[in-house]
């Protein structure tokens, strides 16, 4: 790579900050958004909400603070979060692919995130060590412990509600890779999938990981393609969103080459940025506003510096910004375009 992949969570590119509008750089400071939950807090007396509500919101509000602070330790890290079955035995062939790719990604700077459980969970962290291993427990009504590897440690978090462990899975992660897996894998797939394809999410690259002979991301993939994209309930771009392979090498190559001159993106006013690592020539920037016309909203591609609104990120300010007005209904393009960059720069 021609960058260190560990450097930036690219997800606080993207929103950690509201779209500011054109004449506005001057972004609200920390204290007013702390002023408005304690009287957002306050408001739930005057609403006399009742005991359950109010219970929720403390232990959520809970919940991600003590996350952030734990996760905020490792911010100019990338991360990749690891999906798939705690039914699976160790030695199972989809378990062993996720002790390689683990143990690759680690090797590539990149730490491993899973739900800190057996199986396939277990599987991630054990190629990537102890050092390398986030966890992100769910406390269960059975009981579900911590795997050896990331037990006791200080990267291990325990949640109570699922919404606020799949909000950090995304929040935290530079790219997911899913295994086999029962409910939970299919739930985190199509939410990863959802968040992306209507812009709530920044992008990364997704990777379907399945061992060869077997044919369960398979049939998924035939399913998104026979009964999503044929009855149009999707667009065939939305295909482009993530990648099915059988071999942990191409997994761990379409994660790295994802940030190989692409960093990350942000919205500033109704303009995208899209971060590289290195400048475009002006050649493929042409062939760019030829190829990708369609996701433009108006306008075409200009490569300009750092923006003032984003004066708040100087560790970003020499990276090279790709600017357009973006049609936000084309996530699938995008990701083609991401592609592209990538692959010809």
């Amino acid at each position: 790579m021609d960058s260190q992949p560990g450097e930036h969570s690219s997800f606080q590119n993207i929103h950690e900050h509201d779209p500011l509008p054109e004449d506005d750089h001057k972004p609200l400071g920390i204290e007013h958004y702390v002023q408005q939950m304690k009287e957002t807090a306050d408001k739930l007396l005057r609403d006399q909400a009742n005991r359950g509500d109010v219970k929720l919101l403390n232990t959520a509000l809970k919940e991600l603070r003590y996350s952030f602070k734990v996760f905020s330790a490792y911010k100019r890290r990338r991360k990749v979060t690891v999906f798939g079955s705690a039914r699976l035995p160790l030695d199972h062939p989809s378990c062993l692919q996720a002790v390689a790719f683990g143990r690759k990604m680690a090797q590539a700077g990149f730490m491993v995130i899973t739900g800190a459980a057996q199986g396939i969970m277990e599987a991630g962290h054990i190629g990537a060590g102890r050092e390398n291993s986030i966890g992100v427990n769910i406390l269960l009504p059975f009981e579900q412990e911590a795997n050896p590897t990331i037990a006791g440690d200080t990267k291990l978090m325990h949640l109570k509600y699922f919404f606020t462990r799949k909000l950090l899975f995304v929040k935290e992660s530079d790219a997911i890779a899913l295994f086999p897996g029962g409910f939970g894998t299919l739930d985190e797939a199509f939410e990863v999938l959802t968040l992306i394809q209507t812009g709530k999410s920044h992008l990364f690259p997704i990777v379907l990981i399945e061992n060869p002979g077997d044919d369960y991301w398979q049939r998924f993939l035939a399913f998104l393609q026979d009964v999503l994209v044929d009855r149009e309930l999707i667009s065939s771009y939305d295909m482009a969103l993530f990648k099915l392979t059988t071999s942990v090498d191409d997994a761990v190559a379409e994660v790295l080459n994802f940030y190989r001159v692409y960093h990350s993106m942000r919205y500033v006013g109704p303009d995208l940025l899209f971060r590289l690592q290195r400048p475009l020539s002006d050649t493929l920037v042409h062939r760019l506003a030829v190829d990708f016309q369609d996701i433009l909203k108006a306008g075409t591609f200009e490569q300009v510096g750092a923006l003032p609104a984003e004066n708040t990120e100087p560790h970003l300010a020499h990276l090279t910004r790709l600017k357009f007005r973006f049609d936000r209904h084309k996530l699938g393009r995008l990701r083609m375009l991401i592609d592209v960059i990538n692959h010809e720069a």
